[in-house]
């Protein structure tokens, strides 16, 4: 049984609270962990024990509208998903984190470094659309099996039909996935939809200005351009690859997404070697 926590607060100039629910779990400086389109942190549960037996204290927050994070969900923008993150992190009082955002979660976690460039160190964007293209391209962002994401987790959808789905869009060949039929979150799937296609590229983009970056692909990734991010940001971006993955790598391949986020984050941050309590 996970224990969560919970932060209540007001964002500047919104009218109605709101909460964000998050695990946190072990000791030493601070993974926090967001997750891919209309998913919970839970995504990560094979990997957050691996990193805190590296020593690192692992925080996942909940975007709103999956469990029990809650908030208005009409018209939001990737900074109103980055102060959610932010409130976290400022009512635990971290020192500056280890960012990790997979997938859709690449968005807020290089929103908050650009908004709230005191709460982030590194940035690892694991699986992550770059939301541009390099010169030339005719291909629109975040375009690539546009209705194979949105149909993984649409529950109209027949059990065979959103295999087949989740099978194109997010695993490499031989692995199951089934293991991704549960989990979804339509209003969630909605709301941060529409944050990314209404909050403007350069907003989020490269993360502010500063902050190192490991653009960790997948292998096997069929959503994901690889190579854009060094293409536009150069020497910030450092590429690493997770083999005998899929957009989904973190059921897929726990170990080696942990190994290659630790290895990066220890160029920056130091940890105990243990993460016990």
């Amino acid at each position: 049984m996970k224990t969560y926590k919970s932060v209540t607060y007001l964002p500047c100039g919104k009218p109605q609270a709101v909460t964000i629910q998050y695990l946190d779990e072990g000791d030493g400086p601070v993974i926090v962990m967001l997750p891919s389109l209309a998913r919970s942190g839970r995504d990560f549960d094979d990997v957050a024990p691996r990193m805190i037996a590296k020593g690192y204290r692992v925080i996942r927050p909940e975007p709103r509208g999956v469990r029990a994070s809650t908030g208005p969900m009409k018209n939001l923008s990737l900074h109103d998903f980055a102060g959610d993150v932010a409130a976290v992190l400022d009512h635990e009082k971290t020192d500056p984190v280890v960012m990790v955002g997979h997938a859709w979660g690449s968005q807020p976690a290089r929103m908050v470094a650009a908004d709230r460039p005191d709460l982030v160190r590194v940035l690892v964007l694991a699986a992550a659309s770059a939301g541009k293209m390099l010169a030339g391209s005719q291909e629109k962002p975040y375009s690539r099996l546009r209705a194979e994401i949105d149909g993984s987790g649409d529950m109209a959808l027949s059990r065979d039909a959103r295999l087949e789905c989740l099978r194109k869009a997010f695993f490499a060949p031989g692995h199951d996935p089934a293991v991704w039929l549960d989990g979804w979150y339509q209003e969630a799937h909605d709301a941060q939809s529409y944050a990314r296609i209404n909050t403007p590229i350069a907003d989020y983009f490269s993360g502010g200005d500063v902050v190192p970056i490991l653009d960790l692909q997948a292998e096997y990734d069929a959503v994901v351009i690889p190579n854009i991010m060094k293409a536009y940001l150069g020497d910030r971006v450092t590429e690493g690859i997770v083999r005998d993955a899929g957009h989904a790598m973190a059921p897929e391949q726990p170990q080696a997404m942990c190994d290659a986020i630790c290895v990066f984050a220890e160029k920056f941050v130091e940890t105990s070697g243990t993460g016990s309590k």
